[in-house]
């Protein structure tokens, strides 16, 4: 996968400043947007698990399940060792059981090559990463949406679904009512191609409404 320079980055900030000055302030205020600026630490197979296990959790449950699911795992999450792990065991560590199985069926279809998991930030196309995702059991728009931008660096991204997205919308526009997911979508048409910029900076907004430097 491609890496973003700072450079590159303040660049996009910068258009995105112009394309929504609400922005603009926040922009300057926090820290400078990360998404794809590093080579990711997890594989994608570990990336994919870890926003499996993160859906619908609040951030602290998630992280505690995801440390015990690599202790079980000997110290390695990799699709054989999950392929091998008992739903009970799975279960006894805080895994539901519908996170279960579509940790199962994602490993499976790793396993049988179904995903090319190891090459598939060479698709370009993001819309054909959604639905070769998608098209596994338990996987839908969200937890690929957080791939895309936290694993596979994806500029364009738009998670009206995911909550803080719509909150850190609200208060960087001073909205008095919540923006519904589908009125939200309609707003990001004007911010293509650095939607998951936006969406990145309205965590920020939420972060720092809660005191939080980052």
């Amino acid at each position: 996968m491609a890496v973003h320079s700072a450079q590159k980055m303040r660049r996009i900030v910068a258009e995105v400043a112009e394309l929504d000055r609400k922005f603009a302030p926040l922009i300057d205020r926090r820290p400078l947007c990360t998404i794809g600026r590093s080579i990711p630490t997890e594989s994608h197979f570990e990336s994919l698990v870890s926003s499996v296990i993160s859906q619908q959790l609040a951030v602290n449950a998630a992280e505690t399940i995801h440390e015990r699911l690599v202790d079980l795992c000997n110290g390695e999450i990799n699709p054989k060792k999950i392929m091998t792990i008992d739903e009970i065991s799975l279960r006894e560590i805080g895994v539901s059981g519908a996170k279960a199985r579509t940790l199962k069926g994602l490993a499976g279809a790793v396993v049988d090559k179904t995903i090319p998991i190891e090459t598939i930030d060479e698709i370009h196309d993001d819309q054909q990463i959604h639905d070769t995702l998608t098209s596994l059991w338990g996987i839908g728009r969200w937890t690929v949406e957080m791939f895309m931008i936290f694993q596979l660096g994806r500029l364009n991204v738009w998670p009206t679904g995911d909550l803080a997205v719509r909150r850190g919308w609200d208060i960087v526009h001073k909205s008095k009512k919540e923006t519904p997911a589908k009125a939200l979508d309609l707003k990001g048409e004007k911010l293509h191609p650095y939607r998951s910029v936006v969406a990145w900076y309205c965590y920020q907004a939420v972060h720092e409404s809660r005191g939080l430097d980052y």
